[in-house]
């Protein structure tokens, strides 16, 4: 189920929004999600956390690391809801 106010939430940061842009490119450690950014690698988590509380990412261990890949179907679902919106 489709939580809209999660979603949106998280993709009103640009941060996040960035991270994702990222994820499209195929799958990412945390450590090569924060390079991009000047802040800190719990900064990163931090909205790595929202964004799986929204079903935007998955995080899976691999070893030693984290690795992020992104679930489109939470994105998927948004859509849906916005084009539902302007054909009312």
């Amino acid at each position: 189920m489709l939580n809209i106010d999660a979603t949106f939430h998280a993709l009103a940061d640009p941060t996040r929004r960035a991270i994702l842009q990222r994820l499209t490119q195929g799958p990412a450690t945390v450590g090569e999600l924060g390079d991009p950014f000047a802040i800190s690698l719990q900064a990163i988590s931090k909205h790595l956390r929202v964004l799986e509380a929204a079903r935007l990412v998955r995080k899976a261990k691999s070893g030693r690391d984290r690795v992020i890949t992104l679930d489109r179907v939470a994105l998927g679902e948004a859509e849906a809801y916005i084009v539902k919106i302007c054909t009312i």
